[in-house]
């Protein structure tokens, strides 16, 4: 169930497009459509010149848009507050290992990397599986990853292509249930046969 706040008129489009990248949840407590009512709220509210553009709006449940009121124009969508404490992924267990970031993802190193360079593009919010991801995040990833890629090829002229993978579930091989997106340099000859590259999750299908 969801309403509009009082704070403005929002498109039905632009209502829907913000309920869809919220996942059906509360920014800021978690709580669900099955739950409670969701507002779509102004993070800076229109008596302060808040618009109506997406990235003023956010989802908040009914107890925590009153609570927020008119006065406060914190947004929640990407606060760590959604983290699991033993989750190594998750934002507040990365502080000292982030490269870089891009709104709602950031980069890191691969602990065990395939090859130099081998990164990690990592939603700050904790999300479990890939699909998942809210359109929004999905977009920031794949920016960083344009930007990291872009880097690596400036800094390292060895580097001739790219893997770019994610591993969704025990039968395909992730073990670390916090979204992680593989970004692999690929340089020529570091594997006798790359024909098929990701294919290889399988490697009796590698070849075709």
């Amino acid at each position: 169930m969801f309403r509009l706040t009082d704070q403005g008129p929002v498109p039905d489009s632009l209502r829907y497009l913000v309920l869809s990248e919220s996942g059906g949840r509360c920014a800021l407590c978690g709580a669900t459509k099955k739950e409670t009512i969701l507002d779509v709220d102004h993070i800076r509210t229109r008596s302060k010149g808040g618009t109506n553009n997406i990235e003023n709006l956010q989802v908040l449940c009914a107890k925590c848009n009153r609570s927020k009121g008119n006065k406060d124009d914190t947004d929640f969508r990407y606060d760590p507050i959604d983290k699991v404490d033993d989750c190594i992924f998750c934002y507040h267990n990365l502080q000292d290992k982030i490269q870089d970031e891009y709104d709602s993802m950031i980069l890191i190193n691969d602990g065990f990397p395939v090859s130099p360079g081998h990164s990690l593009i990592i939603p700050k919010r904790h999300v479990p599986d890939f699909f998942l991801l809210t359109d929004k995040e999905k977009k920031d990833s794949d920016r960083l990853l344009k930007i990291t890629k872009n880097r690596i090829l400036k800094d390292d002229d060895t580097v001739k292509g790219f893997n770019v993978g994610v591993n969704c579930g025990d039968v395909a091989g992730q073990t670390v249930f916090h979204v992680h997106i593989h970004l692999i340099p690929r340089r020529l000859g570091d594997t006798p046969t790359p024909r098929g590259g990701v294919r290889g999750v399988i490697p009796a299908r590698m070849s075709y």
